[in-house]
């Protein structure tokens, strides 16, 4: 098939479906549409704020772990290792 084949068959297709008319819309399209957006907005909204809770939580967790535990100091060189037998 060569390229002008297929733009006359692409021109003809979008010629019918121009001449077919518009399809039905249902009367109660906007309301649902708007409710949907709601409730996808309320969703990412609630999504955000637990993630970023989550965060807190762990940077609280971390800090009090970092502040217990000291985890950057290095233990006394007169310390040695036990001897395994």
């Amino acid at each position: 098939m060569s390229g002008y084949e297929h733009r006359d068959r692409k021109s003809a297709e979008v010629r019918r479906m121009l001449e077919a008319g518009r399809p039905a819309v249902p009367g109660d399209l906007v309301p649902r549409a708007t409710e949907l957006g709601v409730r996808l907005l309320h969703r990412r909204r609630t999504v955000h704020r637990v993630l970023w809770a989550l965060l807190f939580v762990a940077v609280v967790v971390f800090t009090v772990w970092a502040s217990v535990a000291h985890p950057w100091t290095v233990p006394p060189v007169e310390t040695t290792p036990p001897l395994e037998w």
